[in-house]
């Protein structure tokens, strides 16, 4: 790890990044990847979403040289959304769980919905898909860009949620493997 990257630190590295939580970098998210590249096992050339900007970015910052985007993460492409064909979604709900921004509405057996104005465009809820009906298409114009730090907000609290809902669920099956192993009452 250089001087200036511990000066800089895993957090200011993090806020560089697009937080589109997209893992194409690799790591499951932006966070892991600004500590993997504070501990110097990856390179700052991975992030598609952020480019060539934020490459300059954390090269300026940690005083390293700008590099090209590495092409086995993928390429710079414009800003894109998800976006649902509602003439062919079942409402499995299988696009719910990886979107790591809670940018997708709906219930099981009801049709779903993106909510552009908060989809990252990561894609990852194109492959759980079991009818193809999500695709990606290019970010509207007149949606905003979504400041970074929205995303990494709507991000923990997916996480958050998602943890809430493991541990819940450990208790649950805690208690009925207890209660099949108690000694029946009298015996």
């Amino acid at each position: 790890m250089s001087s200036d990257a511990a000066d800089f630190g895993v957090n200011g590295i993090d806020a560089l990044l697009p937080q589109t939580q997209c893992t194409r970098c690799g790591f499951p998210g932006c966070l892991p990847y600004a500590e993997a590249i504070m501990r110097g096992a990856a390179g700052i050339n991975q992030c598609p979403p952020g480019g060539s900007a934020t490459i300059r970015q954390l090269a300026r910052h940690l005083n390293r040289p700008f590099i090209e985007l590495n092409p086995a993460n993928g390429v710079q492409a414009p800003p894109r959304v998800a976006w649902i064909d509602a003439s062919r979604c079942i409402g499995c709900a299988k696009c719910l769980p990886p979107c790591p921004v809670d940018a997708i509405l709906g219930a099981s057996k009801f049709l779903h919905t993106i909510l552009t104005d908060r989809c990252t465009g990561c894609e990852l809820c194109v492959a759980p898909c079991p009818v193809d009906c999500i695709e990606m298409h290019p970010a509207p114009d007149d949606i905003e860009a979504i400041e970074s730090s929205s995303n990494r907000r709507r991000f923990d609290a997916h996480v958050a949620r998602d943890q809430r809902r493991r541990d819940e669920r450990e208790r649950e099956l805690q208690r009925k493997k207890s209660a099949l192993f108690e000694p029946a009452h009298g015996s």
